[in-house]
């Protein structure tokens, strides 16, 4: 087989087809581009949990004197009760299993409303005394949450016990809803790549078929006569992932680490060198597909 031939007829196909070829290539570039991005999506999500997870509390609301949950009934946590709580947590039962704890009165409570809600008009609304004081956990293994609810749930004192963790499983329940979407899309932009790189092929074998006729007259294998189309889909679709590449290093440079690291710098954040990452399975996702489309259409063709 001839290097400089083959070379020369895929340049030619490219040529006589680029509108087609732009198309497959901003295609396959959006579609790719979905694809990344759902598996940084992914990435970010597994980030998060790791380190939101690692850092999430119990907290052991007491009662205050407006409190309607537990056995409150609108009565104060009085000083025994806390004592019962701490000497609970200080226990040979609990102690194994907490990293630390501390407790927050009303007064920082309201302290560390006021900080958090700082521009909202709620603030002007709330006093210490609506304000429960609170024992916060840190566990050395999150997952023991329930000891904690067993334990203490049903104190004389304790309105609620809550894991932080229940609030984290809502929000990236929402992001992984967001990178199934971003998968489904992508899949369908695939699909839709893999027709149009089929349909490209087809068309240009129409428009070659005088050379296919006298090359398969004069001996010609059909696997080279089949190397050309299917190295026209190749380099679209390679065009389609280095661009899906470099919209992902540019997403991740500029939105992710250049806007969304100083706007939440308590969050931990995927960096450009996962970006880097992904584009191998780009490359291979985008090359991968457009060599079956490409070998299929052309064989399917050269049958008729």
């Amino acid at each position: 087989m001839r290097l400089g031939f083959v070379l020369r007829e895929v340049f030619a196909g490219l040529s006589r087809n680029l509108s087609m070829v732009v198309s497959i290539v901003l295609v396959t570039f959006i579609s790719l581009t979905f694809v990344g991005t759902a598996i940084l999506l992914q990435a970010q999500i597994n980030q998060m949990k790791s380190y939101w997870f690692d850092r999430a509390q119990v907290a052991v609301y007491m009662c205050t004197d407006f409190s309607t949950l537990g056995d409150c009934d609108q009565q104060a946590a009085s000083a025994d009760q806390k004592v019962v709580i701490e000497q609970r947590l200080q226990s040979t039962t609990l102690a194994p299993y907490i990293d630390r704890y501390y407790f927050e009165d009303r007064d920082q409570a309201f302290a560390n409303f006021r900080e958090q809600f700082a521009d909202s008009a709620v603030v002007d609304l709330v006093s210490p005394e609506l304000l429960p004081e609170t024992f916060w956990i840190n566990l050395v293994d999150p997952q023991q949450s329930e000891l904690i609810f067993e334990a203490l749930s049903g104190l004389p004192g304790v309105e609620s016990v809550v894991d932080q963790r229940s609030y984290l499983d809502q929000i990236f329940a929402v992001l992984n809803a967001g990178s199934l979407t971003a998968v489904s899309v992508a899949i369908l932009m695939l699909v839709a790549a893999a027709l149009l790189i089929a349909t490209t092929i087809r068309l240009s074998a129409f428009s070659r078929r005088r050379e296919l006729a006298i090359m398969r007259l004069v001996g010609a294998s059909n696997r080279f006569i089949q190397t050309p189309f299917v190295l026209e889909g190749i380099v679209s679709a390679a065009l389609g992932a280095g661009l899906a590449s470099l919209a992902l290093w540019g997403i991740v440079r500029v939105f992710v680490q250049g806007y969304l690291a100083d706007a939440l710098p308590a969050t931990v954040f995927i960096q450009t060198s996962d970006a880097i990452a992904t584009m191998p399975l780009l490359f291979a996702t985008g090359i991968g597909l457009a060599v079956i489309a490409s070998y299929i259409s052309i064989t399917r063709y050269l049958r008729a």
